[in-house]
């Protein structure tokens, strides 16, 4: 102990830090994780990284955060960067539709994934019941009497998106209004909202009501609308996917559909250390349920 102690203050007098990288060779663990995001630019993902970030520090974790621009090379470039910076596992917010590349460095690191997830795939995930909250949201339009409802939607090929879209169909055609299915948009961005909402507005027969699949689209759908000069929800009733603070301070206060952000980030990250740990019962693929969140555009 003394001759520790003795150590210790040199090298607290030295102002030494240990090498990181020599550590790890010698316990076969770096204590850092990467997490993969679409877009750190995206509240809603930037809100997502805030509770991982804190869960993972918590339990003496650091995070590396890469940004994959919504790029299914990026991603897979991303994926095997971090893993030869010897991290000790990934939480990714996957993109593209084949996630073959993320299934195959599994086999080499725990890998969970978290919002989004590729279909049958074996990795453990946890995500929206992103079907329900298209199917509440659409539901909620036509419970005000909205018939023509356009849907701006983010990447197709995200199933996020694409259970969306499906609990929207679904609502319209229990209605009987297969004809007025109304899907445009092509990305979960502020620009997607705003284009697609603009060429809405300039229709002989403007939709009465807007669906926007994310909160970013929203927004730019928002500015579209003003700048027609129209009222919302009095002319145009609008309603989106995501939740925010900032929803509740705006003119009108935004009618939403909320993720649970926090319990989803909080359980990827324990699946992940449960992998890390070893446990063997931890192949977990969950989908929490959604909240429809009253304001007043819709």
């Amino acid at each position: 102990p003394d001759t520790v102690n003795a150590v210790l203050r040199e090298a607290r007098r030295c102002n030494f830090s240990p090498s990181v990288a020599a550590q790890s060779l010698r316990t076969r663990r770096s204590n850092t994780i990467g997490l993969l995001l679409p877009s750190v630019a995206n509240p809603y993902f930037a809100d997502m990284a805030s509770v991982i970030i804190t869960e993972l520090n918590s339990a003496g974790y650091t995070t590396i955060v890469v940004d994959t621009m919504e790029s299914e090379q990026r991603l897979s470039e991303s994926a095997r960067s971090l893993i030869s910076r010897q991290v000790d596992g990934i939480l990714a917010v996957p993109c593209g539709e084949k996630g073959m590349d993320l299934e195959m460095l599994s086999a080499q690191i725990p890998v969970v994934l978290i919002d989004r997830y590729y279909e049958d795939t074996s990795l453990p995930y946890v995500t929206t019941n992103n079907y329900q909250g298209g199917l509440d949201a659409t539901r909620h339009l036509l419970s005000r009497g909205h018939t023509r409802i356009s849907c701006i939607q983010g990447v197709q090929s995200s199933m996020p998106n694409k259970e969306r879209v499906r609990g929207y169909v679904k609502a319209m055609e229990d209605e009987g209004l297969a004809q007025d299915i109304d899907i445009i948009g092509n990305e979960f961005s502020v620009q997607n909202g705003y284009l697609e909402t603009k060429l809405l507005m300039s229709r002989a027969q403007r939709p009465t009501a807007i669906f926007a699949l994310s909160n970013t689209i929203m927004l730019g759908a928002l500015k579209a609308i003003r700048e027609a000069g129209l009222r919302i929800p009095e002319d145009v009733a609008l309603i989106s996917f995501d939740n925010n603070l900032y929803m509740d301070y705006m003119t009108p206060s935004i009618t939403r559909i909320s993720q649970p952000v926090e319990d989803m980030a909080k359980l990827a990250v324990k699946i992940l250390l449960d992998k890390i740990k070893g446990a063997s019962n931890c192949g977990s693929q969950l989908r929490l349920s959604p909240i429809m969140v009253a304001g007043e555009s819709a």
